[in-house]
């Protein structure tokens, strides 16, 4: 599925392999010591290779709510933009705002390094228990203020989902908006 935004550019929903995806940049679903984990994490980890854990190494963590960029080892992107997201709790903790500071830290760190394409996870929804609809919410209405922007170098920006829930959830609020 994919959207026109007033500003002509596109956000795309696709389910499947983040790590097979060519872009300039790929967000990662970090933790916040930027271990390598389970899941997407674990994935991307897997698939860049052992220079990602060697560029990491350089930052000693990374706070809840923000993001750090590294090259993208393996991947066919240039960089990973390793977001760390919140651990959900019940909604009343903070996690809405953490959660959208992930995206626009990723959105700025694309400016930054003139990124046009870039592909994010469904952030904090797996084992961080964030529900999938309000997760999918803040994601999609961040980038979609986002790419309004002026002076945003992205051109496209892809959700990439894994399962037909996640799809059928995030291609929902893509139509309502």
């Amino acid at each position: 599925m994919e959207c026109t935004t007033e500003s002509g550019r596109k956000i795309v929903l696709h389910e499947g392999d983040i790590t097979r995806l060519a872009v300039d940049a790929v967000a990662n679903a970090a933790n916040s010591a930027l271990a390598d984990g389970g899941g997407v994490d674990g994935a991307i980890h897997r698939a860049a290779g052992p220079s990602l854990m060697q560029e990491l190494r350089r930052f000693h963590g990374c706070p809840t709510g923000s993001a750090v960029a590294t090259g993208a080892g393996n991947l066919p992107a240039k960089y990973v933009f390793h977001a760390v997201g919140p651990v959900y709790r019940d909604g009343r903790h903070g996690e809405p705002e953490l959660l959208a500071g992930c995206y626009r830290a990723c959105l700025e760190l694309a400016e930054e390094r003139g990124v046009r394409t870039l592909s994010f996870p469904a952030i904090s929804t797996g084992v961080y228990g964030y529900p999938l609809r309000e997760a999918a919410e803040i994601a999609i209405g961040e980038v979609g203020a986002h790419l309004e922007r002026a002076d945003s170098s992205l051109d496209k920006v892809i959700f990439v989902v894994f399962g037909k829930q996640a799809y059928d959830v995030y291609r929902s609020i893509l139509e309502a908006a």
